[in-house]
């Protein structure tokens, strides 16, 4: 799926909730911590971690590629 990104950077966790993987911040900040998620391929630990426009994050089998605004 793809998310469009308005400003500089998404925190991870509101990313996780704003597409549906996560039905809440909190719950997007526990698969965090929980190890559930990787971006650009690498595991990711920081629920607040700044994700800006050409990375990838994946959780739950789900691919989020994040794009800038034209």
């Amino acid at each position: 799926m793809e998310f469009t990104l308005r400003g500089d950077y998404i925190e991870l966790c509101n990313l996780l909730k704003l597409v549906g993987i996560a039905d809440s911040g909190g719950r997007g900040k526990a698969m965090v911590a929980e190890g559930l998620v990787q971006v650009d391929g690498q595991p990711e630990t920081r629920k607040t971690a700044k994700i800006r426009a050409g990375q990838m994050v994946e959780c739950m089998g789900q691919t989020i590629t994040v794009q800038g605004q034209e």
